[in-house]
């Protein structure tokens, strides 16, 4: 640890014990002393040494492929004026494209089922 760090007495939330934390301590929230804090750490869920993403290759284009199927809603196309279904349900006063609109919109001149981009 680093002898310079400014620390600050508080008392532990859990256990009662005075101890010193390396941050101010803030009214309403929890502090622990090291026991507590070691106990209670939660347990990371990710594989691997990375700080950010480390889950194994899983980024976040998985779209929660473990979900079940997808809720789809109706609404009516701001462009053309179909009646279609789109992933979201529809904000009033925001513009809803159905899939043709929605490509031609991205500048996607190739068949949207074929394409992997999901809107």
């Amino acid at each position: 640890m680093d002898s310079e760090r400014q620390m600050f007495k508080a008392k532990c939330s859990d256990c009662g014990a005075d101890c010193e934390v390396p941050f101010k301590p803030t009214e309403g929230k929890p502090v622990r002393c090291r026991d507590c804090f070691s106990k209670n750490r939660p347990q990371r869920s990710f594989g691997g040494g990375s700080r950010f993403g480390g889950g194994g290759g899983r980024r976040f284009g998985n779209r929660g492929g473990d979900r079940g199927p997808r809720q789809m809603f109706k609404a009516v196309c701001s462009d053309c004026g179909q009646e279609c279904e789109v992933p979201f349900k529809p904000t009033q006063g925001k513009p809803v494209r159905c899939k043709e609109c929605f490509a031609k919109s991205k500048g996607n001149s190739s068949n949207f089922e074929d394409s992997e981009e999901e809107f």
